[in-house]
């Protein structure tokens, strides 16, 4: 499946029907056409390509139909789109500038973020989409050829932390976002033009890829999540307001709506998908009885395999779900996709046997973008069925159990050792969980004022004395896994992407 063709054959078909809402504005496919038709013109009229690098046009990240439509009219361009938030530090916007090599950035507003973008990226032309297409100076019908592109050319880049505080570019080819659409649809997802999509995912987050363009090959509809306000309220009006029929998001988002879970009843919801990090049973549990008509998937993969590459279904029948330290299982590798489990020599391990979780395939990236040490030590070669692949290094512990079922144990740099013993940070949290619920817990390794590693426990929304829960955490695990400080937050923080922020949270007692 190609995903412009899929797309240009839905606005030829589904012309007058919804392809988004956004703030309560509806745009249908045509009108969504015509707009990637003026971007279109101006890129194609306009940009000076003169070599590989200066394939990359940066798009500015603003919930509005100018900001998807500037995806895709670079897509159809034959370029390669890269999602850039204004909010993020000046610094760190500047070295995904110079690493993706952008000459041009398309920009939907003109505010104070990027004033101060336009000042200190002096090499870089800044191009008002709103304003142009406003101005009516691009007057083209709709252009929807498809240009010519080679399966290895790069569609999309997107940048992920990286732990020397330079982030990493991920360059995900047309190849890779195809492998990724057809894996999808062979899970046999019904999905048509009746079809609500849930957008509430930052455009920087690869999940966010999924959300709106698998719709867009089916005739359905995007809604999308205000940005202004409270984050979880907005994304439970929209569910509710608009009925959305399919939904993926990250499982934290589950902690703030629990408290109104007795008032969530989503009954037109068809599938319900949750990525991103560690999804617990017994939240999952609860969530279940708000969307009664739902398949609930919990999901799994690297943006360096493309959105999404495991699948696993929660059975209704809790009984028949499998579940390791209380965090479901992800489940079996889509289509096209080789998932190992391997020791620190890259050994493959058998059934049972904890290590490094590694993947292989159509949606694996051909590695990160100029960084030829973080290649070397991110992506290998293995043997496996007789035949040698590339594999990637996800950085998550992991095991395969007998019916080839991967369970998910948390990241390597989540285990830690504590006078030699070798410690698993989610159990902990697992322990703690099963104590303190409905509240939320979050373990954080740091050195203390000698080195000396200890854990730093987190409770969220608890109002127990935490004696108590020393008191059971020494029933049910050794004392080296006891915390050696315990903080209790209103609510823990999020990042970008909606998952818990660690590194915030430690920062905040830690400095």
């Amino acid at each position: 499946m190609d995903i412009l063709y899929s797309f240009q054959k839905c606005v030829e078909k589904f012309s007058g029907r919804n392809a988004f809402c956004i703030n309560n504005n509806f745009y249908t496919y045509t009108d969504f056409a015509k707009i990637i038709s003026g971007i279109r013109s101006f890129i194609d009229n306009n940009l000076q390509i003169t070599s590989e690098a200066s394939l990359a046009v940066g798009v500015t990240s603003f919930d509005d139909i100018e900001t998807y439509a500037s995806f895709y009219a670079i897509m159809f361009s034959g370029l390669t789109f890269v999602p850039i938030d204004p909010v993020n530090p000046i610094e760190r916007n500047s070295l995904m500038v110079n690493l993706a090599g952008i000459s041009t950035i398309l920009t939907s507003r003109q505010d104070d973020n990027i004033s101060k973008m336009e000042k200190e990226f002096t090499n870089v032309k800044f191009v008002n989409t709103k304003e142009f297409l406003k101005s009516g100076s691009i007057n083209v019908g709709i252009n929807l050829t498809l240009p010519e592109i080679k399966p290895d050319n790069t569609a999309h880049i997107l940048f992920t932390s990286g732990s020397t505080g330079v982030p990493k570019g991920v360059p995900i080819s047309n190849k890779n976002i195809n492998a990724f659409m057809n894996a999808f649809f062979a899970l046999g997802y019904e999905i048509d033009e009746n079809d609500r999509f849930l957008q509430s995912l930052d455009l920087q987050f690869d999940l966010s890829i999924m959300c709106y363009m698998i719709p867009l090959t089916k005739g359905s509809c995007v809604y999308t999540v205000p940005t202004e306000g409270i984050r979880y309220v907005n994304i439970y009006s929209v569910l509710k307001e608009y009925k959305i029929t399919f939904a993926l998001m990250v499982p934290s988002i589950l902690s703030y709506l629990r408290p109104f879970f007795n008032e969530i009843r989503l009954e037109k919801m068809r599938y319900f998908m949750f990525c991103g990090e560690a999804l617990y049973a017994d939240m999952l549990n609860e969530w279940n009885k708000c969307v009664p008509n739902a398949l609930v998937q919990n999901v799994y993969g690297p943006t360096e395999a493309t959105i999404f590459c495991l699948t696993y279904n929660w059975n209704r029948d809790n009984s028949k779900n499998k579940v390791y330290t209380g965090i479901v299982s992800i489940g079996k590798p889509m289509k096209n996709i080789e998932a190992i489990i391997i020791d620190d020599d890259n050994n493959i391990l058998p059934q049972n046997e904890k290590g490094e979780l590694c993947l292989a395939g159509y949606q694996l990236t051909a590695g990160y973008l100029n960084n030829p040490e973080k290649n070397k030590k991110a992506f290998f070669i293995n043997k496996v069925n007789g035949k040698e692949e590339i594999f990637y290094k996800t950085g998550d512990v992991a095991f395969k159990d007998e019916q080839d079922d991967f369970m998910y144990c948390g990241r390597k740099d989540y285990q830690i050792k504590i006078h030699g013993y070798r410690i698993e940070l989610s159990e902990i949290e697992f322990h703690v969980r099963q104590f303190i619920s409905p509240s939320n817990a979050v373990a954080v390794a740091y050195p203390n004022e000698r080195g000396i590693t200890q854990i730093h426990l987190f409770l969220e929304n608890y109002n127990r004395l935490t004696d108590i829960l020393i008191d059971f955490l020494k029933t049910k695990i050794p004392y080296y896994m006891l915390p050696s400080k315990i903080t209790i937050v209103p609510s823990f923080p999020l990042n970008a992407n909606g998952k818990v922020d660690r590194k915030a949270l430690l920062k905040s007692v830690i400095g």
